[in-house]
């Protein structure tokens, strides 16, 4: 084998060991900066649970249908991971949580995929039989206007709406698997059908919906023959922040969150290997693609 020599022989002992010192440097900085990340990526997972229960995970639970979720499924008596970016700001959530022990409330970012991977190894000894994707963004009219598009939103909107949820299964895919129920489940919208599409508009949000959409699709014929479950649920419109104040006035038959969530719990019921990779509409409807 040839062996590659990057000094050449004119070279002093001097620029020799300039060399290798660099070298030795990079290396023990390599090294530290390994050691930092390791220690920072350590968790302690928590043991496994005594009681048996129907776990679920709601990303977003802070506000809107993530809090509605949390709470509706507490109702039934689940045990709630309950996540957001910033829980010391999450007042109702914690308010909520306050008062049911069985409403975990962690730190969770969807678009720090560190942040994922520590908190599946925090609950690794715990089954999650419904894994659901609900936090997302609408990245503002504003930045969606043709001729007045901002770029560096789009990309904001796609790690959120597409690129989060898929990690998300992707690290808890043994926590779904080893659950009763096994079900993955992210909220999409009808935007996101192409066939629905009659006007220009929303082209960040829409093209993000589209796409987890696909990646749903995919992931259920990747995972059924591991007898998880893979749906899509949409709330239809509803008065959430997502949604503008001033613009909710003109939007015909708005639905109130909790009624919006109750229907979505109604039809993620309904999912079965039978069914896995469908999209449905609040009123239990096939969205086409």
């Amino acid at each position: 084998m040839m062996q590659v020599d990057f000094m050449s022989d004119n070279e002093d002992d001097a620029s020799r060991r300039e060399f290798l010192t660099g070298v030795t440097s990079l290396v023990a900085g390599m090294m530290v900066t390994h050691a930092a990340a390791a220690e920072e990526g350590a968790v302690t997972p928590l043991p496994a649970p005594k009681k048996t229960m129907t776990t679920v995970l709601v990303t977003g639970a802070n506000r809107g249908l993530g809090l509605h979720f949390t709470r509706q499924y507490a109702k039934r008596g689940y045990r709630i991971i309950a996540t957001c970016r910033k829980p010391e700001q999450a007042a109702e959530l914690n308010a909520t949580a306050a008062a049911n022990p069985n409403i975990l409330v962690e730190r969770l970012d969807v678009v720090e995929h560190t942040s994922i991977d520590r908190l599946a190894r925090r609950y690794q000894n715990m089954p999650i039989d419904i894994l659901l994707n609900n936090a997302g963004i609408g990245g503002g009219i504003e930045n969606q206007l043709f001729g007045h598009m901002d770029y560096e939103v789009f990309y904001e909107v796609m790690a959120v709406n597409a690129i989060g949820p898929m990690k998300i299964c992707e690290a808890f895919r043994e926590h779904v698997k080893t659950s009763k129920l096994r079900k993955m489940i992210t909220v999409s919208s009808s935007q996101g059908s192409i066939a629905s599409v009659t006007m220009p508009m929303l082209y960040w949000y829409r093209s993000s919906k589209s796409a987890v959409n696909m990646l749903m699709t995919n992931l259920a014929l990747q995972v059924k023959r591991r007898g998880i479950i893979v749906g899509l649920v949409t709330p239809g419109a509803t008065a959430t922040d997502f949604i503008a104040k001033e613009f909710r006035k003109r939007i015909k038959n708005i639905r109130e969150p909790e009624v919006a969530v109750a229907d979505m719990i109604r039809n993620i019921d309904r999912f079965t290997l039978d069914n896995t990779g469908t999209f449905f509409n609040h009123d239990g409807a096939i969205i086409p693609w």
